[in-house]
């Protein structure tokens, strides 16, 4: 009775512990540049680039939109017509760009760390914490449309491990997924993927440490393209993902100040529209990472460091459109614990985005970081994506240090003693009939 009143105790302290936890936050930006958006807890912060001005989410038919937790995943569609966003307070909400309508909700069983939207935006995929994929079909849009409540359909699952990444294969013939488990799975899309998809294509195996992050690099002399992936064990791995045939492995620890011992994680990866050039968030760096990806030679190299002076600004998200040469990261956590700001978001622009590899950049003006009011719109897009203009010293730092500690912990997969994962199974529904 003792022990399990002390395990009782404890599991109190450890949910305590989960309602504090912090949530890095998150940006995308539109196919062309057309909006940007920020997560940061459970807000989420739209600026129209376009037109110059702020959005007020579900303005036009006056609903009540927000998340009631913390966002996970947000991400535009490849023509930019829908968006969605999902995280702790299991909804999965895809909104109309037109007008930032909420045009569908979709109810989850567990929270969702991961959503991709298929190139043609008929289909959105998200991903729960109990390794499972969902599929939704998107009907038509029409202009007056309520927001309705769908439900997702079983695509595949990982069999309990947590998905980190999602994505669609350039072609559209493939779904990529990674977990906490070090696996990068290749499934074939089903013509119709609400029937589920049943053909794994292949595995992409070799990482030691969770797979935090994937993206595609193609041209049109390799339109399928290849895979790259981050990951905890402070590696860059380019892949024949048909095959699943690892064809080059970055180690990042040289170029950050690692050691054998000390792995910093690849938290996000940003690939430029020609697949020339990879822009790469690691833990604990404060700046990005610019490596060059010869898909000729299917290799991939450094270009350089780009360190950000004047602040310990470190990404824990990037976010870039197919058309424009900015390169925008965010570096941000929400319930920050022992400040009264509660969630915290700071927005940093690159210029050069697309020019980067066009030769030597080592000592030269091609990437250039923007100050404040040289970024697309000036301040008042800052003071929208961050809630604020100034941030406070000692906070910012704070958030620094809160970063370099979460990124990896919020991946790393916990382990329990064999009492510890039986005393936390005993709420489960097939256990309560065995008492």
């Amino acid at each position: 009775m003792e022990d399990d009143a002390s395990m009782i105790a404890s599991e109190g302290n450890n949910k305590e512990a989960m309602e504090v936890e912090v949530a890095p936050a998150l940006i995308s930006v539109h196919p062309v540049q057309d909006s940007v958006a920020v997560a940061v807890g459970c807000e989420l912060r739209v600026f129209n680039l376009r037109e110059g001005c702020s959005i007020t989410l579900g303005a036009e038919s006056g609903e009540a939109c927000d998340h009631k937790e913390s966002i996970r995943a947000i991400r535009y569609g490849a023509k930019g017509k829908v968006f969605v966003s999902a995280g702790d307070d299991k909804v999965v909400k895809i909104w109309a760009t037109d007008s930032w309508r909420c045009l569908y909700s979709v109810p989850t069983e567990k929270k969702v760390s991961a959503v991709a939207i298929s190139d043609n935006g008929q289909f959105v995929c998200y991903a729960d914490k109990f390794g499972v994929v969902w599929v939704v079909e998107l009907d038509e849009l029409h202009e007056n449309q309520k927001p309705v409540q769908k439900k997702g359909s079983p695509l595949l699952a990982h069999y309990c491990s947590i998905i980190t990444s999602l994505e669609f294969s350039p072609d559209g013939k493939f779904i990529v997924t990674a977990d906490r488990d070090f696996k990068i799975r290749v499934t074939m899309l089903p013509k119709k993927p609400i029937d589920g998809a049943h053909e794994i294509q292949s595995y992409c195996l070799g990482h030691t440490e969770f797979v935090s992050c994937l993206a595609f690099v193609y041209n049109q002399e390799f339109p399928q393209g290849y895979l790259v992936s981050g990951s905890g064990d402070s590696t860059v791995r380019l892949w024949d993902f048909t095959s699943g045939l690892l064809l080059h492995t970055f180690e990042v620890g040289s170029e950050t100040n690692g050691t054998e011992n000390n792995h910093f994680a690849i938290t996000d990866l940003c690939a430029t529209p020609d697949g020339s050039s990879i822009f790469v968030a690691v833990q604990g760096l404060p700046g990005i990472l610019v490596l060059s990806c010869n898909l000729s030679a299917k290799t991939l190299s450094v270009l350089r460091v780009v360190s950000i002076s004047g602040e310990d600004f470190i990404p824990t998200s990037l976010g870039s459109s197919l058309t424009s040469d900015f390169l925008w990261m965010v570096m941000g956590v929400s319930n920050l614990p022992g400040f009264d700001s509660s969630s915290l978001a700071r927005v940093r622009v690159i210029s050069g985005l697309n020019k980067c590899n066009s030769g030597s950049v080592e000592g030269d003006d091609t990437i250039k970081i923007l100050e404040d009011k040289q970024v697309p719109c000036g301040e008042k897009v800052l003071e929208k994506l961050q809630g604020s203009l100034c941030i406070d010293k000692d906070v910012f730092s704070a958030a620094a240090e809160a970063v370099k500690a979460s990124m990896r912990n919020l991946l790393i997969k916990k382990q329990y003693s064999s009492e510890r994962r039986e005393f936390r199974k005993r709420g489960r529904n097939d256990r309560k009939g065995k008492r």
